[in-house]
């Protein structure tokens, strides 16, 4: 059985070859809504993406700040199958030096230059801290997959993981 550590490396290393994220958020009814997104990832596996304050899933993590989110790579075939399974909190990064260098990270990333700089503006810059995480990986076998529960729930919880992860490279 793989250690902690080493599934740790696993996790962070599928979610920095992905770009686009599946959230999933509830609203007052409980009535779920799945969006997709860019994403960004941290050494501490959270998730950063910016959306708008009117749509759908930040109306319903204004109200409720749970989330749940999947990251997968396109798959033609089950053994083809890898994936990250999340639950967790959202904040909006508020910080204007922590937003200025996380936008800079997002747009070059995904290439937006400076014709997207008004819409960005206008947008929220979400943090999704992972509190539990599942992976899938069928390539070995059928279902095969394990559970890991993170500590964070802080910054600097958050810090800790990320500092371990970075050590264990």
């Amino acid at each position: 059985m793989a250690t902690t550590p080493k599934r740790l490396r696993t996790v962070s290393a599928f979610l920095g070859q992905q770009t686009t994220l599946t959230l999933a958020t509830a609203n007052d009814e409980g009535e779920p809504w799945a969006t997709p997104l860019f994403y960004l990832v941290d050494d501490a596996l959270s998730l950063f993406w910016l959306s708008s304050p009117d749509s759908e899933h930040s109306r319903n993590l204004k109200a409720n700040s749970s989330a749940a989110v999947t990251v997968y790579c396109h798959a033609e075939h089950w053994r083809e199958i890898r994936g990250v399974q999340m639950r967790g909190t959202v904040t909006v990064v508020s910080n204007p030096l922590r937003r200025k260098s996380l936008i800079e990270q997002y747009c070059n990333r995904f290439s937006l230059g400076t014709l997207f700089q008004l819409p960005i503006a206008l947008h929220i810059l979400y943090e999704f801290r992972p509190h539990s995480l599942r992976y899938l990986d069928n390539s070995g076998a059928f279902g095969r997959k394990f559970n890991i529960v993170l500590p964070c729930s802080t910054e600097n919880d958050s810090a800790a993981l990320s500092s371990a992860i970075r050590e264990m490279e």
